[in-house]
């Protein structure tokens, strides 16, 4: 095992990822930009390197900074957390001829998922159909329009390098696709460097439904049962569930199982998530496959008792996966709610400026409850990073469980200082909708209601 590993991240993600370093005696190491220096995060890790100014672009985004901070602490591996350069396969081929481990998968299997229509045909090579569409990338709108009557409206244009909802645009009918194909392809271009696009046929009512996989190097692979992510505005995912309500026992085992097949079929290795669409129908479409650990992780370490950052760099050290498909026990329900500093009530506007007060209780019960976060009351929320101020999660025996512990820890939580998520949370958790399970992507149960009552 490792003796100091970097973080090539900030924030939430240095300190889940410092703990289990830590708990495997492995010393963190972490990098912070100007605007960071002196943080409260920051006292997690045992050594922190400025890596640069406020923006991500000239700090946490900058390779050659982040693997010389790595080479002169001494660090032997680089866990690039989620986000930033967390599916970078530059990055990672960087750090291997730097001698440094890359807590991830290899460059050429990121770069083949990194990119949607390569991933597409690897994954239906292994048994996993994707949505109906473009068998490859569209060279002009022309072919666009060629293949969208094929496809049939309405249709959905992604970006081939595409991620977090950019340079995706929907289209109802013909007379929106150049529009959409110009705005989709900018906005990738600026985005990503590619303005590639292909097209998807839009499937109304469809359900995110991913399957957690974790993969060694020596062809095994098992899967820790599936996550719920419906819940999203504008393709960001607001709340998480595991198990999924739309699955049956059945089809639950079914898919993991293929998925799990399929990334040991690719030579996958690390933890990863494959991504799936449910449609109305109950048939479930190959979307993607992330190849990093997910924000949305903890409800799976909940329900499976095993815990990811862990098997991660266990798989890194080159170790074998000692866990069997066997082994791996699912209990209970998990919820996730991403509490960011957004008001929803205008139009989800980020509010950086000082936590006044932040508490989320201890305990709420009937089921237990964690709460990952890097904050804590004083701190200043930056205006130049990702809004995230906390995940709580909470698990309980059964689904009625872990939501009503959910529901009494948000409503006895108290963040002042900052408008935040929380009003939207709990109508949502509240609402009919969500408490039957019979929601999906097409809009946020209980909210529209609730901001138009205010």
């Amino acid at each position: 095992m490792f003796r100091s590993l970097l973080i090539a991240n900030r924030g939430e993600v240095a300190v889940r990822v410092a703990r289990a370093a830590r708990e495997l005696g492995i010393r963190p190491v972490g990098i912070a930009s100007e605007a960071d220096l002196g943080a409260s995060w920051t006292g997690f890790l045992d050594e922190v390197v400025c890596v640069g100014p406020s923006a991500p672009q000239d700090s946490y985004l900058r390779i050659d900074r982040i693997v010389q901070a790595a080479l002169q602490t001494g660090c032997a591996a680089v866990h690039p957390g989620w986000g930033f350069l967390a599916e970078n396969s530059v990055f990672a081929a960087i750090c291997a001829q730097h001698g440094l481990t890359f807590v991830g998968p290899g460059p050429g299997i990121m770069e083949r998922l990194g990119l949607k229509i390569p991933a597409k045909s690897a994954m239906a090579a292994a048994g996993l159909a994707g949505i109906p569409g473009s068998e490859g990338l569209l060279d002009s709108l022309d072919e666009a329009r060629e293949v969208a009557e094929r496809v049939g409206y309405p249709l959905i244009l992604k970006a081939d390098a595409g991620g977090g909802g950019r340079g995706m645009r929907r289209c109802l009918g013909p007379e929106q696709l150049a529009e959409a194909w110009s705005q989709a392809s900018a906005e990738a271009q600026a985005a990503f460097g590619n303005g590639s696009l292909y097209l998807e046929r839009y499937l109304t009512g469809g359900r995110h439904i991913e399957v957690q996989i974790l993969a060694d190097n020596f062809g095994h692979a098992i899967h820790l049962g599936d996550r719920e992510c419906s819940i999203q505005r504008n393709h960001q995912k607001l709340i998480e569930e595991s198990p999924s309500p739309a699955l049956s026992q059945d089809q639950r085992e079914s898919l993991g199982l293929r998925a799990a097949a399929a990334a040991a079929s690719i030579g996958y290795s690390g933890a990863g998530t494959v991504e799936f669409l449910r449609a109305p129908d109950g048939q479930l479409y190959f979307m993607e496959m992330n190849a990093r650990l997910q924000v949305e992780h903890p409800v799976t370490e909940q329900v499976s008792g095993v815990d990811l950052v862990q098997q991660q760099l266990h798989i890194a050290a080159n170790e074998s996966l000692e866990l069997m498909q066997s082994d791996v026990s699912l209990s209970g329900c998990s919820i996730e709610c991403r509490i960011n500093a957004e008001d929803p009530s205008r139009d989800f506007c980020p509010t950086p400026g000082r936590l006044e007060v932040f508490e989320f209780p201890t305990e709420a019960g009937p089921g237990s409850l964690r709460v990952d976060t890097h904050l804590q009351s004083g701190d200043e929320i930056s205006p130049y990073y990702d809004s995230l101020l906390a995940k709580v999660i909470a698990h309980g025996n059964t689904r009625s469980e872990a939501l009503e512990t959910m529901l009494t820890a948000l409503g006895a939580a108290r963040i002042e200082g900052v408008a935040t998520t929380l009003p939207l949370h709990l109508a949502v958790l509240a609402s009919e909708a969500f408490r039957r399970g019979e929601y999906d992507t097409s809009s946020i149960p209980g909210w529209e209601a609730g901001a138009a009552a205010d």
